[in-house]
């Protein structure tokens, strides 16, 4: 089909969310992720993270359980509380998940994050009642804007389908520890890459577990990263906050 190069191409109307998306999921988008390894940095000094293959094990054994039957289910009950206005659910629901985190540093940084996520998402739309509400939250102590609540609110507010938000704290979850695992083992871009793409291509199948899970049943208790993060925070040197 010859297309006539001065005929303007107007963009599909379902997908107007996209450069938002982009946007704030993002690396250059200050989240702080970076600073947090989120309990892998003391998983690579017990040395059950090595290398590549190890790295791979850690993620599809330990990350993806937690995704699937807490973080993604909770993201998903934030969503439908944010859509449908309900402030006193989301802070019921933050006060869940901050009171699922059983040590500190965990706690703390979920927290730091969705409120450095939420202080950037209010540069950029400035306007949206859902956010300044959230904000104001935040702000009075009703809520600590621990991130995986921020980013169901966020979907909302930017008109992101629920699937796509799902997708991508997926992604954004396995890539931080890839991002960390640089730093903390030996393995290049490529070992990283490949690993990414591995543990990625189980994502529908997280996210389709993740969509079963009830309120009553959602959780995931995990020894080894709570124990983990309890080590860090007393270690006599580390390259991350938590």
């Amino acid at each position: 089909m010859h297309m006539d190069p001065a005929m303007p191409i107007e963009p599909h109307p379902a997908m107007g969310w996209l450069p938002l998306l982009l946007q704030t999921s993002d690396a250059l988008f200050p989240t702080g992720s970076y600073a947090h390894s989120l309990g892998f940095e003391e998983c690579v000094r017990f040395d059950l993270v090595h290398d590549e293959a190890s790295l791979r094990d850690f993620l599809c054994e330990h990350v993806l359980p937690m995704l699937a039957s807490f973080e993604l289910p909770y993201l998903r009950f934030a969503h439908e509380a944010a859509i449908a206005h309900d402030f006193p659910a989301l802070a019921e629901l933050d006060a869940e998940v901050g009171a699922a985190k059983l040590a500190r540093e965990t706690r703390d940084a979920s927290a730091q994050l969705g409120t450095r996520r939420l202080r950037s998402l209010r540069v950029i739309l400035p306007d949206d009642p859902l956010l300044a509400a959230c904000d104001k939250a935040v702000g009075d102590g009703t809520m600590s804007g621990h991130h995986v609540i921020i980013c169901g609110v966020q979907a909302v507010a930017a008109t992101l389908p629920l699937e796509v938000a799902l997708g991508v704290y997926f992604y954004q979850s396995v890539a931080t520890v890839g991002s960390a695992s640089l730093k903390l083992i030996r393995i290049g871009q490529d070992g990283v890459q490949r690993t990414v793409r591995a543990v990625s291509q189980r994502s529908d199948a997280v996210v389709a577990r993740s969509l079963r899970q009830t309120r009553d049943h959602a959780g995931c208790f995990s020894p080894l990263l709570e124990i983990a993060a309890m080590r860090h925070a007393r270690a006599h040197e580390r390259l991350f906050i938590s």
